[in-house]
Parts: C-alpha cells; sequence; structure tokens
C-alpha cells in the first residue's frame, strides 16, 4: 500500500469525525456570538449575568476557532479528539450542575435553554466518540 493510499484512506475514514468537530465549531461560534451580541437583553430573557455572558461568548468562539483548526488538520490526533470529548462532557456536567444548584436565578426559558445546550454538546461528544472509533 502506498504512502498516498494511505493518506487518501485515513482521510476518507475520518471524514465523519472531521464533520462533527465542523458543525460543533459552528455551533460553538454561534452561540458564542449570540451571548456577545445578547448582553443588552439576555440576562433578563435567561437570567444569566453579563458577567457571565461576555467570558463565556469570548471562550466559545475561541473553542469554535480550536475545533475548525483542529478539523482542518491533515490528520486528526486521537489524543485531541479525547481531550475535545472530554472538555465537551465538562461541559454538559457544568450546565447541569448550574441548572440544578441554582448557581444564577436562571428563568424557566434560561433553564431549557440551558438543558437543550447541554443536551446538544452532549450529542456533540457522543459523536466525536463514534468518529473516533471509526478511525481505529
Amino acid at each position: 500500500m502506498t504512502t498516498t493510499h494511505l493518506a487518501t484512506t485515513r482521510t476518507a475514514s475520518d471524514s465523519m469525525l472531521r464533520l462533527v468537530l465542523r458543525l460543533d465549531a459552528v455551533a460553538s461560534g454561534l452561540t458564542g456570538l449570540a451571548a456577545l451580541a445578547g448582553v443588552e437583553f439576555l440576562p433578563d430573557l435567561l437570567g444569566t449575568p453579563v458577567a457571565l455572558l461576555v467570558p463565556v461568548g469570548i471562550f466559545l468562539l475561541v473553542w469554535a476557532g480550536a475545533l475548525g483548526y483542529l478539523a482542518s488538520r491533515p490528520r486528526v490526533a486521537p489524543a485531541a479528539i479525547w481531550t475535545v470529548i472530554v472538555l465537551n462532557l465538562v461541559w454538559v456536567l457544568d450546565s447541569v450542575a448550574t441548572v440544578l444548584t441554582g448557581w444564577f436565578p436562571l428563568t424557566g426559558i434560561g433553564i431549557g435553554y440551558v438543558i437543550a445546550q447541554a443536551v446538544a454538546v452532549a450529542a456533540f461528544a457522543d459523536l466525536q466518540y463514534v468518529g473516533l472509533r471509526r478511525i481505529r
């Protein structure tokens, strides 16, 4: 088997993983932009303080860039994907803890939003795990 064939096979086998990374990047980026653009009205709508929205928005934009960069690499390193999966799961656990502990005075819409995005992030983590298993 030639090196070119190996590279082509590797790229074909990780296409699902790359797609999921790109979708995660887009969703994270849009959520980050929304958090930053909505600092005037989201605190009242969701019950989240501006002091949370701004750093979370900035973090999500950086995270989106990192995911996009990772998806664009010629070879996707399994250790990097494990890091993404673990950090996504930490986000999910933190989101659930935020709702259950009442750290912030979330409104009903805010609780629904936090739960919905936690479910979406958990789905990304699961699909990233599936994609990682496909390249092994």
